[in-house]
């Protein structure tokens, strides 16, 4: 292999491991379309990944927008046994009048399922320079405003990782090539003819406008709007600085979601607000134009408790209990099923997952119980987490009287939504724990006394 190629391996490992992209031990799911950038993420990644600590999975999606890009597949799953990988597939059927758009929505929607079967910590995209450029250019002449301009994030929720942003298409392709040298070993590329489709407004961007600029410009053109983003993207981290260190905003981020106090916002002068609303949806990735923000703080001004508004691509905001939420209108984590209860307190330790939530549990001596708390401790025993029913109820530690589950759940200001689907401890027919809000008198070991402690952790966004 040529210094060149080697190069570019060292530059990339360099770049990760300085931007701590991968920050734990796991699975990465690539996603490979077939084309030049993710097979040469495929291959790239396939030499790091002892390095990283990384296991490797491939994820391919099938638009079925034509028969042409059908045969990409066997191209990927052919190239994924080469390296030994597993190759997950999904087909979709969107027909060939789907928009860009919508196109890409519904492939990040099945790579997020490829990635849950998988149970892979990380989702890695074969993004690189060029489509970098073409982003900022492309939100420039739509308008977006400088959190648009900031373009395309390097890591995203849920464990996306673009690791090839710094690095162009050229660089890719010339890395395949001294990797492959003899023409028969080289990978066979899918070129999918949408990218070549002038309709979709970013091929235009590309095979139209950048040539005109690069020509009148200079070859630099690329460069020029790589600063473009990075200074856009230091405006975009000064917001979200002053979310976090503004007091009365009460900032906070959890897994999917974000949200503020809504007060301070209609407080606060138009352009502040505004900004602040744009700070806190890109705080979930959610990408907000100078023209929704407004319409967002409209909103929050005029609004009553419990409405929604929609944000677009997949978002919503919500107003509940003096509070703002951006959400994700349609999770990408599979609905709760409310039939379905998780088992506790099966050995001498173990762990549950419910949606946002980790639990776990071990045998140790108890300690004081207390009313309120992401711990407790119970008398030995197995019991069910579940969602609240109708029926529940408790009587709490050190309180007289049984009181409705439902209703200690609204009065400890927990939106509407979330309250169907909190985490309810059970064993048998008492309600032993509602974790963060209340515990039951029920199932108390005396300190000292071997027992199962339970503790309860919420799981935040990266």
């Amino acid at each position: 292999m040529t210094a060149t190629g080697e190069d570019l391996r060292a530059r990339l490992l360099a770049h990760i491991r300085s931007s701590r992209l991968f920050p734990q031990p796991g699975v990465a799911l690539l996603a490979v379309s077939g084309g030049v950038d993710s097979v040469a993420l495929l291959d790239l990644m396939a030499s790091l990944a002892p390095d990283l600590e990384l296991g490797l999975a491939v994820a391919h999606v099938d638009h079925g927008i034509s028969a042409e890009a059908s045969a990409a597949a066997p191209r990927v799953s052919e190239w994924a046994g080469r390296y030994s990988l597993p190759c997950h597939v999904e087909k979709l059927q969107l027909g060939a009048a789907a928009s860009e758009t919508a196109a890409r929505n519904e492939r990040y929607r099945a790579l997020r399922r490829m990635q849950a079967q998988v149970g892979a910590r990380y989702l890695v995209t074969a993004h690189q320079a060029d489509d970098q450029a073409e982003t900022v250019l492309y939100r420039l002449l739509r308008g977006s405003g400088v959190f648009g301009l900031a373009a395309i994030p390097q890591v995203g929720p849920r464990g996306l990782v673009r690791p090839l942003l710094p690095f162009s298409r050229r660089e890719l392709a010339e890395w395949l090539e001294q990797r492959f040298p003899d023409p028969g070993s080289r990978p066979i590329l899918f070129d999918d003819p949408a990218n070549a489709d002038q309709r979709h407004d970013r091929v235009w961007v590309r095979q139209v406008i950048m040539p005109v600029l690069r020509d009148r410009l200079g070859p630099d053109l690329e460069r020029t709007l790589a600063r473009t983003a990075a200074d856009a993207r230091a405006d975009r981290r000064a917001w979200a600085a002053w979310l976090r260190a503004v007091p009365e905003l009460e900032f906070r981020r959890e897994a999917g979601r974000v949200e503020v106090a809504r007060a301070p916002l209609a407080r606060y002068h138009k352009t502040l607000s505004e900004g602040l609303l744009r700070a806190l949806a890109r705080e979930v990735n959610c990408v907000l134009g100078p023209k929704r923000a407004r319409s967002l703080r409209e909103f929050v001004l005029r609004s009553t408790s419990g409405r929604r508004f929609q944000l677009g691509e997949g978002w919503e905001a919500e107003l509940a209990l003096g509070r703002l939420r951006i959400v994700s209108a349609g999770e990408q984590t599979l609905a709760l099923d409310r039939s379905r209860a998780v088992a506790w307190g099966r050995g001498d330790e173990g762990c549950a997952w419910w949606p946002d939530w980790v639990f776990t549990w071990c045998t140790e001596t108890a300690k004081e119980t207390r009313r309120v708390a992401m711990t407790t401790w119970v008398t030995p025993g197995e019991g069910e987490i579940r969602v609240p029913e109708a029926g529940d109820r408790m009587v709490p530690l050190g309180g007289v009287g049984r009181r409705k589950v439902r209703r200690m759940l609204m009065e400890a200001r927990i939106p509407a939504r979330e309250r169907q689907d909190y985490p309810v401890f059970v064993r048998g027919s008492d309600v032993l724990w509602i974790p963060g809000i209340c515990r039951s008198a029920v199932a108390v070991p005396r300190v000292g006394q071997v027992a199962v402690r339970l503790d309860a952790r919420v799981r935040t966004g990266r």
